[in-house]
């Protein structure tokens, strides 16, 4: 594509060099010669501006995939974290992205919050946010996980990037109170800021031994190539929604 601009701009060089000619030896005394002279410069200007803007939407766009553990690939190669993967498969259907793994293992959402800022660069077009798996973990209050989520989906939205929220489950041997004020935290959330959701980052890899590194957490290659093609579909929905800003 830039060398097809390339061309079009030697095109207006030439457009503009006759008419100066044209200028300079009194010639452009008939209409019918400003005419054509200026029609040619402006068919040649219009296929410029329509070939920039298909270079200006066929962008690089940079997705941060900003979480704990699960994003940064835990007992994983760096080739095999979800980030990694998902970029791979992405690429795989067309697109142009680069995914950035932002994913720091042990984060809880609240030490996540305090990095968001430089996690999340300027320049950056949206962001998969996969916290809350350590606050659980810990026991954390819930509301704390509520408070600290809700003030991450605020600074991005304020930063105008589009959010797909990854959703946690508590683990059952917190109790059913725990469980019910734990779990409705993230699809409370998205609603509240109009985001996208994925309801549970691990669906289909939890508890299943044979997708799951030996501390029975942490996913295996195996498990990321599970997670990759299920929230594939919402991760889709997220870079359409990046050309609406």
């Amino acid at each position: 594509m830039p060398e097809a601009i390339a061309i079009i701009l030697k095109s207006i060089t030439g457009v503009v060099r006759r008419a100066e000619i044209t200028l300079r030896s009194g010639r452009l005394r008939s209409y019918g010669t400003w005419k054509a002279a200026t029609g040619r410069l402006l068919v040649t200007l219009t296929a410029v501006t329509i070939l920039s803007a298909e270079v200006a939407a066929a962008k690089t766009i940079h997705l941060v995939a900003f979480g704990d553990s699960l994003t940064a690939g835990y007992g994983l190669p760096r080739a095999d974290a979800f980030p990694a993967r998902l970029e791979a498969a992405l690429r795989a259907k067309g697109y142009d992205v680069s995914v950035t793994n932002a994913g720091v293992s042990g984060d809880t959402s609240t030490q996540g919050l305090a990095r968001l800022d430089w996690s999340v660069p300027p320049g950056t077009d949206a962001v998969i946010v996969e916290l809350g798996a350590n606050d659980m973990l810990r026991g954390q209050d819930p509301n704390i996980t509520r408070r600290t989520l809700d003030e991450i989906l605020t600074r991005l939205k304020g930063r105008n990037i589009p959010v797909l929220l990854a959703g946690m489950r508590a683990a059952p041997n917190f109790g059913a109170d725990y469980q019910k004020a734990f779990d409705a935290i993230y699809p409370d959330l998205a609603s509240k800021h109009g985001v996208l959701l994925y309801p549970f980052f691990l669906d289909g890899v939890a508890g299943d031994r044979s997708l799951n590194q030996a501390d029975g957490m942490h996913p295996t290659a195996a498990g990321v190539n599970r997670i990759v093609p299920a929230i594939l579909p919402s991760v889709e929905k997220l870079l359409a929604e990046t050309s609406q800003h």
